[in-house]
């Protein structure tokens, strides 16, 4: 069997002597896992790095294989990933996020939202908004999309501040005021973000809480699992911790 694709590199590990098993993102084959035949070698470290794009050629006799991938840089990141402490702690919580998917299973949109977004990873007033809507679509692509887009009491559109964490719908401000202390909140970015917009900080940490804590009760905790320490990780870099470990 061959196939040939596009993908960005999240991961490595080492194969034999040689060899390294490389992690993709592809556009068409979703998370897929190849050996590269010699990956270890001066010549090929510089492609082998996580958030690098390539183009790929893979080969395997079944298709349930692990199979052979041949690898041609398209757009080498890893430079300058590594030199922003910010950037290479997104590049692995992107990787962490992406594991959540299943192997193999096409995620086009998502393959898309990466690409964007990881040439601004590095941004401190950009990349963390984008990173914050990533998780938004991670939970969607799982199953557990968040109406945000009216209010679940009245279906009112207007001043959407919370969301309830029973049901992950939006609540407006009127009919969320009673019961605010229970409710979480909703930045506005959530809803409506372009890259000339710079949320506060205390508005991209509002967002993580909201994210984060449909992921711990819908995801992770469903798998036996808490926040993990490459988010941590990455609040830290961000310098959103303080703001995110808040139960509603």
């Amino acid at each position: 069997m061959e196939w040939r694709d596009e993908g960005i590199i999240i991961g490595l590990r080492k194969h034999g002597e040689t060899s390294v098993i490389v992690e993709l993102m592809t556009r068409a084959h979703g998370r897929h896992m190849g050996m590269v035949k010699g990956g270890r070698s001066r010549r090929m470290q510089p492609t082998l790095q996580p958030g690098n794009s390539v183009e790929i050629t893979w080969r395997a006799r079944l298709e349930e294989h692990l199979g052979v991938y041949a690898l041609e840089p398209v757009r080498v990141r890893a430079a300058d990933i590594m030199a922003s402490h910010l950037a290479l702690a997104g590049i692995n919580l992107i990787g962490e996020l992406l594991r959540l998917l299943p192997e193999r299973d096409p995620h086009e949109g998502v393959y898309d939202m990466v690409s964007a977004m990881i040439e601004h990873l590095g941004e401190a007033d950009v990349g963390p908004a984008l990173m914050a809507h990533f998780e938004l679509a991670i939970l969607s692509e799982l199953g557990f999309q968040l109406d945000l887009s009216a209010c679940a009491a009245t279906g009112a559109t207007q001043e959407l501040i919370y969301v309830s964490p029973k049901s992950g719908r939006a609540v407006s401000r009127k009919a969320g005021e009673p019961y605010k202390d229970r409710l979480l909140p909703l930045p506005s970015f959530l809803n409506h973000f372009s890259m000339t917009d710079t949320p506060s900080r205390a508005e991209i940490a509002d967002g993580f809480r909201l994210t984060g804590y449909f992921l711990d009760r819908d995801v992770l905790e469903a798998r036996g699992t808490r926040e993990n320490i490459t988010r941590r990780t990455y609040l830290a870099a961000a310098g959103l911790v303080a703001n995110t470990v808040v139960e509603p």
